[in-house]
């Protein structure tokens, strides 16, 4: 445990939760890192599909970047007012589930699980690419590489949200700097000695004609520079209050700044006749071009990119845990996706983030090339879902300037819409087909852990009339046996477990440890009215001041044995038995946890009291 705390920090009690938001100094890198780094590899993607119609249509670049620059100023704008109108976090998930439905916040759920992953991956396998442009002799190591910066990233989330702000705001500032420094210094060699004429670029002979169909795919291909743009929508929580302002500021920002290195990199790249190397990539030349190859700027740019693309999956590890929260919540993913670790995270999520990006990584290889083509999918699926909920919404409320509003995420939805469908079209066979499947299957499987959820709560659940009652009885003389019930939920396995205790202990104390939502009035308002106020069966409600609910609980059972010496205690465990093994992942995870707990104190007596489902 002492190893555990200087790996990852000292639990952190709930009531420091706010003290863990962030000013919008900090959480700007956290949440758009993925967004700004993207810049490092949006031209690149452009102009690696437009060189299949040879070196002359690289030029095509240019516009390309303007239409993507105009669609980014759309998006923006338009999440703008997804912020204004859901404070607490307004994802495509939350605003697809409240005005277009179940099925499709699922598909707009399952997209952006999808892109978390692969966002993740890319950003680490790009900023592993950065490296071996600067020190070529690490090319043959850019795997392991990538494995041991996404283990860096998730260490760094697991120790909690401050720490993660504060290891990464230097970073991206860092390289928004050194763009900048890009732009300024390019923008003197153009003034002063090259002209604004634009460079030939190295003849490459066409492999396939130029035709709309190629231009859309290279249109797609640099969208990839939008990515991670709805995550301050989906972390408005992340932010100091007043949180909803803060965030709406920082989409601006970020969406100004996104904007302006795109235009400088690509504009850049056009004027010096830059082409894709399979060596080198498009930023680095750009940067041998305008610092001088082995001058220390350009060894500040290629590492101040390695940290921004290491650091852009970062978005991933603050949005994806806290939306598969949202889906256990509403029963779409096993509960425990939505524990809360001891440093205020969402440690699960962030463990099932780390073992799919390393998948990822040892399939491509270290190569952005397919998982850039198949993470923009979801992006925009996303994007469209969102921006179509929010125009539901205009026309249903119909406030105050709800028009306007209304127009502005119809623009979004629309747009994003064509960009959907061009993705799908022009990057199909390329393997985008992978996620156009995985989505659907993703979905049904979250259908799926919902109705199985719903049939073994209905399995689980008490009716009061039924309810048999339960009586610790007057034994004289008294067994000398106190039985301890962990309470999770007063159903049927819990009652089982309280009517056992009762028949071989003379007090029976019900323990329930409270979450977050739980309210105890009702509590105890339930209990009163299925086992009445028998005094030797008695609830005992326990504060946690910490995100575990099992610690409390263990703790109890340790000051009660060190309270009563003399007393026999039993402590008793209600376990839910399924028929089928799938359901071993919905449910006694935290049963599990507390067993092995209490083994670790070394209490002595521990029962289950196992309640076999029905089919």
């Amino acid at each position: 445990m002492a190893l555990f705390h200087r790996l990852f920090g000292k639990p952190l009690p709930r009531s420091q939760a706010d003290s863990e938001k962030l000013p919008s100094f900090e959480a700007l890198p956290i949440l758009s890192s993925d967004a700004l780094s993207s810049v490092a590899y949006a031209t690149e993607a452009a102009l690696g599909v437009l060189i299949l119609a040879g070196s002359g249509a690289l030029g095509l670049s240019l516009p390309i970047t303007l239409a993507i620059i105009v669609l980014i100023a759309v998006v923006v704008l338009s999440y703008r007012q997804t912020i204004e109108a859901y404070p607490e976090g307004g994802g495509s998930y939350v605003v697809a589930r409240e005005n277009l439905g179940t099925a499709a916040s699922l598909v707009a759920a399952a997209s952006l699980l999808v892109d978390y992953t692969l966002t993740a991956a890319v950003s680490l396998m790009a900023g592993t690419q950065a490296l071996s442009s600067l020190l070529p002799a690490l090319l043959p190591y850019e795997v392991p590489l990538s494995l041991l910066l996404l283990v860096l990233v998730g260490w760094a989330n697991l120790r909690g949200v401050k720490e993660a702000g504060r290891a990464f705001a230097m970073p991206t500032y860092a390289f928004v700097v050194m763009v900048a420094l890009l732009a300024l210094f390019g923008l003197q060699n153009l003034v002063a000695v090259h002209g604004f004429t634009p460079d030939p670029a190295p003849l490459v002979r066409a492999a396939e004609p130029l035709g709309l169909f190629l231009i859309l795919r290279a249109f797609s291909s640099g969208c990839s520079a939008m990515t991670g743009i709805e995550a301050i929508a989906n972390g408005v929580k992340v932010f100091r209050e007043p949180s909803a302002r803060r965030a709406r500021n920082t989409m601006l920002v970020m969406g100004v700044m996104l904007a302006a290195m795109f235009l400088a990199v690509s504009s850049l790249a056009w004027l010096y006749g830059i082409a894709p190397d399979p060596d080198r990539t498009v930023m680095a030349q750009i940067g041998m071009r305008v610092f001088g190859a082995g001058s220390p700027l350009f060894w500040a740019l290629q590492i101040t990119t390695l940290l921004i693309l290491t650091l852009a999956a970062n978005t991933a590890f603050a949005g994806f845990p806290r939306l598969a929260a949202m889906l256990a919540k509403d029963q779409f993913l096993p509960r425990q996706m939505g524990w809360i670790g001891d440093r205020l995270v969402f440690q699960n999520g962030i463990g099932v983030l780390l073992a799919a990006t390393a998948l990822i990584v040892l399939i491509c290889q270290g190569d952005t090339t397919v998982a850039v083509n198949l993470y923009a999918l979801g992006v925009f699926m996303a994007f469209t879902l969102s921006q179509g909920g929010m125009v539901v919404r205009w026309w249903r409320l119909r406030g105050a300037g709800w028009l306007g509003r209304l127009a502005m995420n119809a623009l979004g939805a629309a747009s994003t819409a064509v960009v959907l469908v061009v993705i799908v079209v022009s990057k199909f066979s390329e393997g985008a087909w992978t996620v156009v499947i995985a989505i659907p299957l993703l979905v049904l499987l979250l259908a799926r852990i919902r109705g199985r959820y719903r049939r073994v709560f209905a399995s689980m659940a008490v009716d009061p009339a039924q309810v048999r009652p339960i009586q610790v009885p007057q034994r004289h003389p008294p067994i000398g046996n106190t039985s301890v019930v962990w309470i999770a939920s007063l159903s049927q396995p819990s009652l089982e477990a309280l009517r056992y205790a009762a028949t071989v202990s003379d007090r029976v104390l019900g323990v329930w440890v409270l979450a977050d939502e739980d309210d105890p009035e009702q509590i105890r308002q339930r209990w009163h009215q299925l086992l009445g106020s028998d005094p030797n069966l008695r609830l005992e409600i326990l504060d946690s001041p910490y995100a575990s609910l099992v610690t409390p609980f263990v703790d109890f059972v340790e000051h009660h044995e060190q309270r009563h010496p003399g007393e026999n205690l039993t402590i008793v465990m209600p376990m839910a038995i399924p028929r089928y093994r799938f359901d071993s992942l919905l449910l006694n995870q935290r049963g599990i946890n507390m067993r092995q707990a209490l083994d670790e104190r070394h209490n002595r007596v521990f029962t289950l009291v196992r309640y076999y489902l029905p089919a």
